[in-house]
């Protein structure tokens, strides 16, 4: 009897641990060697309540840089918003994400 509980207990935890969710993340990395144009002006438009403003960047589209205009972010209290940018290194660019920071 108590062999058979203990199958059973077995059982009904890696039953449950089967339907626990997982947890996945993706990233994806772009490392061109063609430097980005200089940042456009943009006006930036009056200050809202609850909103940071987000400023526009390049953006690599399979051959060519395009722009994407700046865009107001539903504030995170506690954080500030670290725009999109790109790092050189010698002849090569790497696009780093715009994201929340504590």
């Amino acid at each position: 009897m108590a062999t058979r509980k203990l199958l059973l207990a077995t059982l009904w935890l890696a039953a449950a641990a089967s339907m626990a969710p997982v947890v996945s993340s993706a990233a994806v990395s772009i490392d061109i060697d063609v430097a980005p144009p200089p940042p456009r002006v943009e006006v930036v438009p009056a200050a809202r309540v609850g909103y940071v403003w987000a400023p526009g960047y390049w953006q690599w589209q399979g051959h060519e840089h395009v722009w994407v205009g700046g865009r107001w972010l539903r504030e995170r209290h506690g954080y500030h918003w670290v725009p999109e940018n790109w790092v050189g290194n010698g002849p090569h660019y790497h696009f780093v994400p715009g994201h929340w920071e504590r």
